[in-house]
This record gives C-alpha cells, structure tokens and sequence, in this order.
C-alpha cells in the first residue's frame, strides 16, 4: 500500500521479525468477501474475518513479504487466541493511525452537535471541495454524505 497519506506510518514492528501494516480499502474489501466464502455459518465470521485480514497484513519485516497467502492458511496455522490477539492490535493500530482520532474530547462533541448541512457548507467555502451525495436509494440505505472531490483544472 506504501506510506499512508494522512496515517503517517503504514507499520508497526512486533518483533520477532515480523510487521503488521495498515490495509488499503481494496485489500479490507478483498478480506470481507475472502472470509464470506470461507465460513459456513454465520458464527464462524468474526473469526474467518480476522484470519482473512491478517493473510493481508502480517508481514515479515526484512522484505515486507505476507506471512501467510490466505486466511484459510492463517487458521491452519495460528490458534484461536492468536487470531484474536493480532487481530486486535492491528485493530488498535488501525485506530491510532486515524487522523480524525487526534481531536481532544471538547471538539469531537461539537462536531457531533454541528448540523450535517452547516459543516457541509463550511467545507464548500472557497470551492476547495465539492460534495458528491452517496446516498442511494437501493436497499432504501443512507451511506453518508459523500466523498470530497477536487475539482479539476
């Protein structure tokens, strides 16, 4: 994936020889349909999921090479509780390494409590931005207000 733009870092060391790095969006994607194909029930999930996304990012450190090739190599090869351990820490990093995450306590309530519209207008101001509603009507699902997108020249 390469340095996160806003993450900073795209990697922790856990030792040993070994690296956890932040997925791209295509590759969490990938993991989520990988870990549907590859549990039978329902509550076998959570866990198929976290297998699929750390084929995806435990890497050895010298070379950045996957550890595993699949989550399905990753339940053969790790315990449960070893699944479950790296899953949260990468869970962890993932968190850290948002940038929305630096807001102290006092502004994250505010912007919780500023209305959609008012923030969407003040992110309009000096058209640095337009806003692209992603809305649908399939499924009658609300995905949120939109993506940000540059205007080009």
């Amino acid at each position: 994936m390469g340095l996160s733009i806003l993450a900073g870092r795209d990697r922790i060391s856990l030792g040993e020889g070994l690296d956890l790095r932040l997925l791209s969006a295509m590759e969490v994607l990938q993991a989520r349909r990988e870990a549907a194909e590859l549990s039978g029930e329902e509550r076998e999930r959570a866990l198929c999921s976290n297998a699929c996304l750390l084929a995806r990012a435990l890497e050895r450190s010298e070379d950045h090479v996957p550890l595993f090739s699949s989550g399905e190599e990753v339940l053969a090869g790790l315990t449960v509780e070893e699944i479950a351990a790296l899953s949260a820490r990468w869970r962890c990093f993932s968190r850290e390494s948002d940038p929305g995450l630096d807001l102290s306590q006092e502004e994250l309530e505010k912007v919780k409590k500023t209305p959609q519209r008012r923030r969407r207008t003040a992110a309009l101001a000096g058209d640095e931005a337009v806003w692209r509603p992603a809305h649908r009507e399939t499924g009658g699902r609300y995905e949120g207000a939109g993506l940000p997108v540059v205007p080009g020249q």
